[in-house]
């Protein structure tokens, strides 16, 4: 190849007059496939994403004009296709295949690393070797489909529906729909599946009457001479028909998950159908020819989507965000739902939350001591982790029983509920201003709520924690906090210690247990849990059917809240453990313990501190605080959006909704300003759904 190895590059029409002459170069060669490689690489831009169009009139023009180069090229690009199967592409690629999400999440970041080779005999074969790069789709999408007609036609590439016999391009794409369809009904006819839609209960299923429907029409085919069938084609108009009913079925499932909750095997097994489904309206109508131009256009389309589903079939973003959204959506459907409870609204729930704040931080304050006794305790990395973690497990519960409130808790629940308002002020009528502004009045509410429980929190924790240690102190005559008392200022102060870092890590961990309470309402509604204890046959016989409802609705209302708070607690009291094991300076400090342990802190110095070290503790409670919540809202934000498919850019127009709002109103982001009125979006989003 004298050109490759020449300083300038040579142009495609260069590089074919050298390779398709009269001389036939190009049969001698060992690696027949290179050439093709070559050709695709003169071809490819080099900035995918900065070409608007790729203009292939040049090529089309120099074949044209020379018939050698373009009879040898057409024999050429013939040769190596000619009897190479493909329905592998069209039947898997980029469709999910394993149920199981992170053994298919493994497979495809393996592929993409060491890409798999199917047999030479394949068109993936050469696809794999051709358009090797994941991105090629893009730019061959970008060649006006007129210029893709005119290589066509000067390559005097053969029709689609020449023949239906064995390995011919019609065969391959009639035994692809075959195979999507029998997977189809089989997936489709599972009990966990089949159990989302009792809608369909004692109706025919519609993904048999779809498979036997298109077998017909394929035999049809299959026996000619005409190898395609007409747009008015009552068996394919039935097709049609059946198709939509199976888009139905499978939209209904999705949309029952409100109902029922979902697994992730079952959303991975709809997701799956959801796909076939997919991929056989792409495919159906490349069987419809009405006229030559429509077998020319079919045969190119179909090439377009070989190489499209070749390129895509180890994407990994794309495939975690399909199987992710909707399981999402249900955690953060049962957070909204919680997080509706921690809004307040008239002067009344304003001062009931406060109360509620009261109540936690009495309880923190009790588990600062309890925490700082514990530290005491001769015991290894693990018992200190263990009874730290159930100090904090317990403590949480105890507030979530109660009805009391822990404030940084709350942003992971109330974000999914502000964006439920948003989607619905999206649904409706009216301008953009109209929309933001009722969230912003709603976004008012959440923040106060936040305000006054962070307020209650800290005036509480702060005195029940030096109350707790003198009372230590003058019982038996023991300050528990004099050895330490100095680590447990420091370690609030923002510029002395990683407290931001600390306090971002619980923000995580405030997300985390949101989504947990979210995973676990929603496992135990899809494994119809509740259904399950109240209608045990020894619950009842021994507590009778109205303590067993009782049970029932106890463990329906409280249990997804009670294991959320325990995994935040082992996440709170393990973290610090972890860092030292590792060697890793990790750490917690949440606003409402921090109060508490600045209060030890003092009693343990006998009150004695600098005025610095004392302003960085109250300075670092309130940046703590902030950095709590802020982290935690923002993560939760960011789900709530993602789950129900709502822009992120859409955050610029909120902000400038709220910040208009807080200059018309500020007081109302601390105080409750306005009387207590409900809107339509409120009524929707401020109360609890059944």
């Amino acid at each position: 190849m004298k050109f490759l190895k020449s300083k300038s590059k040579p142009t495609i029409t260069e590089f074919i007059a050298a390779n398709f002459n009269e001389r036939e170069e190009w049969r001698q060669r060992e690696d027949n496939l290179e050439l093709f490689v070559q050709l695709i690489h003169f071809i490819r831009p080099l900035k995918t994403n900065k070409v608007a169009t790729v203009d292939l009139s040049e090529l089309i023009l120099f074949l044209q004009v020379n018939k050698t180069y373009s009879q040898n090229l057409s024999t050429y690009i013939k040769e190596v296709l000619d009897n190479k199967k493909f329905h592998k592409i069209l039947s898997d690629a980029a469709i999910l295949q394993d149920v199981d999400f992170i053994f298919e999440v493994k497979k495809r970041i393996f592929a993409k690393i060491l890409p798999n080779q199917p047999q030479k005999d394949t068109v993936e074969y050469v696809l794999n070797q051709v358009f090797y790069k994941a991105t090629d789709i893009i730019w061959v999408k970008k060649i006006p489909f007129e210029q893709l007609e005119a290589i066509y036609a000067v390559l005097e590439f053969n029709s689609l529906y020449q023949t239906a016999e064995p390995i011919s391009p019609l065969s391959e794409l009639m035994i692809s729909m075959t195979l999507i369809t029998q997977r189809i009904s089989g997936r489709a006819m599972e009990t966990d599946v089949i159990k989302m839609v009792p809608e369909f209960d004692g109706y025919e299923s519609p993904f048999t009457a779809f498979e036997k429907e298109l077998l017909e029409i394929e035999e049809r085919i299959k026996i000619g001479p005409i190898y395609s069938v007409s747009p008015d084609d009552l068996s394919y108009k039935q097709l049609q028909v059946l198709h939509k009913q199976c888009e139905d079925f499978v939209e209904k499932a999705f949309s029952n998950t409100s109902k029922y909750g979902i697994s992730l095997r079952v959303n991975q097994n709809l997701l799956r159908i959801r796909q076939q489904l997919e991929r056989l309206k792409v495919l159906l109508p490349l069987l419809v020819v009405e006229n030559k131009k429509d077998e020319k256009e079919n045969s190119i389309l179909l090439a377009l989507e070989l190489i499209k589903y070749n390129c895509y079939k180890n994407n990994v973003r794309k495939f975690i965000n399909e199987s992710t959204q909707l399981i999402s959506y249900e955690i953060t459907q049962h957070t909204a739902k919680t997080g509706e409870h921690y809004i307040t609204e008239s002067r009344k729930e304003y001062f009931k939350m406060f109360l509620a704040a009261l109540g936690g931080g009495l309880i923190v304050g009790v588990l600062c001591i309890i925490k700082v006794l514990l530290g005491k305790i001769e015991t290894s990395y693990f018992g200190h982790a263990f009874l730290y973690s159930m100090n904090y497990s317990f403590g949480f519960i105890a507030i979530y029983i109660l009805g009391f409130t822990l404030a940084t808790k709350q942003p992971a629940m109330t974000a999914t509920a502000l964006v439920r308002a948003l989607e619905e002020g999206n649904k409706k009528q009216g301008t953009k201003t109209e929309k933001y502004s009722a969230f912003a009045v709603l976004f008012a509410r959440v923040f106060r709520s936040q305000f006054i429980a962070f307020v209650g929190n800290v005036i509480m924790a702060f005195p029940v924690s030096l109350l707790g240690i003198w009372l230590i102190d003058y019982a038996f005559d023991y300050n528990i906090a004099a050895s330490k008392w100095e680590k447990l200022i420091t370690d609030i102060s923002p510029i002395h210690s990683a407290a931001i870092f600390h306090a971002a890590i619980a923000g995580v961990f405030l997300f985390l247990s949101g989504i947990i309470s979210g995973s676990v309402a929603n496992r135990d509604k899809h494994g119809q849990v509740y259904f399950r204890i109240q209608e045990h046959p020894f619950l009842k016989r021994t507590l009778g059917k109205k303590r067993t409802l009782k049970l029932a609705n106890l463990y329906e209302k409280r249990w997804a809240g009670i294991i959320s708070n325990f995994w935040f607690g082992v996440f709170m009291g393990s973290t610090a453990i972890i860092g030292l094991f590792l060697g890793l300076n990790l750490d917690i400090r949440h606003i409402t313990f921090v109060s508490g342990n600045l209060a030890l802190g003092l009693y343990g110095a006998n009150h004695i501190v600098s005025n610095s070290m004392l302003f960085w503790g109250i300075f670092g409670i309130g940046v703590i605080g902030l950095v709590n919540f802020l982290v935690s809202f923002s993560l939760s934000l960011g789900l709530a959006f993602r789950s129900r498919d709502i822009s992120i850019f859409e955050l610029r127009f909120v902000t400038s909704a709220i910040w208009n709002h807080f200059k018309r109103k500020p007081m109302s982001f601390f105080f409750p300003t306005e009387k207590k009125q409900k809107t339509t979006v409120e009524e929707n989003y401020l109360h609890h759904e059944e």
